[in-house]
């Protein structure tokens, strides 16, 4: 059985903290050059932020990085995509048959699950809209995959009838790519995961709430977590580098830009869509 990571406090969670909390953002190309951290020899690994829904700004992205693969020249390529595909953008019936058609051939690919993919594996498991999948854009995602949501309140939806009707919508390579999704992933000195980890607790020890949901206790810690975390789930501006984190969720679906991180040696590159 899957761990549920939902509830009351979780959905709460998902909304964004005041970017003021968090100084110091600088732009993208500002940010490019050496860092203190490697990836793995003869690698370049990209690592793609929340895409929510946004298909077009992921197919520039995979343009992107095609095109800068091949003036690379490490012979293994790998491209992390850290999960909040779905929900408040819209396209993610599209996100999702990109990401299971083998976008980016010749590089591994490494998809992350995020706290919206966990919203929607939840309300298929269950029905239960009481998580608040339909309040963080799952209302959204149910009519990408032709579901009439039309006469559903936010607050009183007959979410059995609509469940029942996103299993009839939803591909079985789309929900067979959601239960597949990992945790986390690592490469060389960094590790990727959506949200975070907890700091001072070994990644053995890691809950999957806290890596789909942590915020504040992991954005406003200064420990060497033994790797450089690179996440998303927090928009910001630009990506924020800090001497323990990267995050690159900068807010694609809120007219921000889609951003993706190119790592190759102690190297660091930032692309954005």
């Amino acid at each position: 059985m899957r761990t549920q990571c939902l509830g009351n406090r979780a959905a709460a969670e998902d909304a964004p903290p005041d970017p003021a909390a968090y100084s110091g953002e600088i732009r993208a190309a500002e940010l490019n050059g050496p860092g203190n951290r490697a990836a793995p020899p003869g690698s370049v690994i990209y690592a793609i932020g929340d895409i929510h829904g946004e298909s077009s700004k992921l197919d520039l992205m995979h343009s992107m990085i095609r095109a800068d693969a091949r003036g690379r020249v490490a012979d293994r390529k790998v491209v992390v995509y850290l999960g909040d595909y779905v929900d408040r953008g819209p396209d993610s019936a599209g996100v999702i048959e990109r990401l299971v058609g083998d976008p980016l051939p010749g590089f591994e690919t490494v998809f992350l699950k995020g706290n919206h993919e966990e919203f929607m594996l939840h309300f298929l498991e269950t029905g239960d809209s009481a998580s608040g999948w339909f309040h963080n854009g799952g209302l959204d995602t149910l009519e990408g995959y032709g579901v009439e949501v039309r006469g559903h309140s936010l607050w009183r939806p007959d979410s059995g009838e609509l469940r029942d009707a996103l299993e009839e919508k939803l591909p079985d390579s789309h929900r067979r790519f959601l239960e597949a999704l990992d945790l986390y992933h690592i490469e060389g000195d960094y590790l990727f995961v959506h949200a975070g980890i907890r700091p001072g607790r070994a990644l053995e020890e890691q809950t999957a709430a806290d890596m789909l949901w942590i915020r504040n206790k992991f954005l406003e810690s200064n420990k060497d977590h033994g790797f450089m975390v690179v996440h998303g789930h927090t928009p910001r501006d630009f990506p924020e580098v800090r001497p323990n984190r990267i995050g690159i969720d900068t807010g694609a679906v809120y007219g921000g830009k889609l951003t993706a991180l190119a790592l190759e040696g102690e190297k660091r590159d930032f692309m954005q869509a």
